[in-house]
């Protein structure tokens, strides 16, 4: 079970950040992704680790302005988002792939998904 937490509101230029907790069963070999959806548009790639390697991978235009994280204690993964634009606004998702090492970038590529968490980013 995935529970993500931490969305908001906040001006152009501003920071946020959204956290994804793993509950219930955790696997050795897994990936965490985070994919957001703006309406009317389809749900696209943000950033996604791999618990086993620490490799990341982000979305082009999120470069130099997210980072994703870890806590291995708490089974918690971070989306730090920093320089956000009005283009950022969008329901966020977190999503985890089993027994996977290599980060996914499509939806196809993960197992579980959490309820979204909003962000919004006015101008």
């Amino acid at each position: 079970q995935l529970q993500a937490s931490g969305g908001g509101s906040v001006q152009a230029g501003g920071s946020l950040r959204v956290s994804c907790a793993h509950s219930g069963a955790t696997f050795s070999s897994y990936i965490t992704g985070w994919f957001r959806q703006a309406p009317g548009k389809e749900r696209e790639f943000v950033a996604g680790i791999s618990w086993s390697r620490g490799s990341t991978n982000y979305a082009d235009s999120v470069k130099g302005r997210f980072t994703i994280s870890r806590a291995n204690a708490e089974n918690t993964v971070y989306l730090q988002m920093n320089s956000l634009k009005p283009e950022d606004t969008a329901v966020y998702y977190c999503a985890a792939g089993r027994f996977r090492t290599v980060v996914a970038t499509k939806p196809a590529g993960y197992d579980y998904w959490g309820l979204g968490t909003q962000v919004t980013v006015s101008s």
